[in-house]
């Protein structure tokens, strides 16, 4: 019997639970890990400096919390892109770079790695569709959640029946950008503005991009939610690149939201 700390990832009533449906997923958060110092907890990230023994013992307990073994958890290598790949079969090999998967294939785990990023898992249970996609402004901005959905329609999901929830992602009242940030986006589409407020600090600008994400995936025309979950703030649940910076540590851990559909 397993007597270590379990994850215990957050969940969304919104993409179900087994039993429910044939959906199970996670918002894992540090919890259950076995890395130490700033990986402590479950740090899922095989591109950190952290011990890949440690990496991989984490990533397996993220598998067996979905009830599948290590061989059946996929991600890739993530690299603010639009890019979505077809999951219907465990990778083997280099993993792809890309930034959003689909499957319509049972006990299969896509996930999406984060630390300040937008992690938004995507399920049409009805459809038995799903979909796992990683998105900071660049991705959000590119369109790789439009493309997610798009790929989860062309193995049969409905547009209108698709729920996509945002997990634990930078909040707004942390997520502090420069006049040069600011400028480059309102001049990719004026009417994202409304995006930012005034800093307290001259020349900056906060950002929200739990708002921002959402826009576009209702523009997408699925059913968006967000947890709205900081992941700077909660440093006891979460790992933050932002964080990291600010304190000039020289590495960062990262957790994982996963989806599945159960056997």
């Amino acid at each position: 019997m397993n007597t270590y700390e379990k994850p215990a990832p957050l969940r969304s009533s919104l993409l179900g639970s087994p039993g429910q449906n044939r959906i199970d997923h996670g918002f894992f958060t540090r919890k259950g890990g076995v890395s130490d110092g700033i990986y402590r907890g479950l740090n899922v990230g095989s591109g950190s400096n952290d011990n890949q023994v440690n990496v991989t013992e984490n990533r397996r307990r993220v598998a067996e919390t979905l009830g599948v073994p290590l061989s059946q958890l996929v991600t890739v290598h993530q690299v603010h892109s639009p890019d979505v790949i077809t999951v219907t079969s465990p990778l083997t090999g280099d993993r792809p770079k890309a930034d959003a998967m689909v499957t319509a294939t049972p006990g299969i785990v896509i996930g999406a790695l984060s630390a300040d990023c937008g992690p938004i898992l995507f399920a049409d249970p009805d459809a038995g569709v799903i979909g796992a996609a990683h998105a900071g402004w660049r991705g959000a901005i590119g369109g790789v959640l439009g493309n997610t959905v798009e790929a989860m329609i062309g193995l049969g999901a409905k547009r209108d029946r698709i729920q996509a929830v945002l997990g634990p992602t930078i909040g707004p009242d942390n997520y502090e950008v420069g006049r040069e940030f600011y400028e480059q986006f309102v001049s990719t589409n004026s009417s994202f503005s409304k995006f930012f407020r005034e800093s307290t600090n001259e020349n900056h600008k906060m950002f929200d991009l739990w708002a921002f994400i959402i826009t576009q995936l209702e523009q997408a025309g699925v059913n968006a939610s967000a947890l709205e979950l900081c992941t700077y703030a909660d440093e006891d649940q979460f790992f933050s690149y932002r964080r990291t910076t600010h304190r000039n540590e020289p590495d960062y851990g990262r957790q994982i939201s996963a989806i599945t559909i159960t056997e």
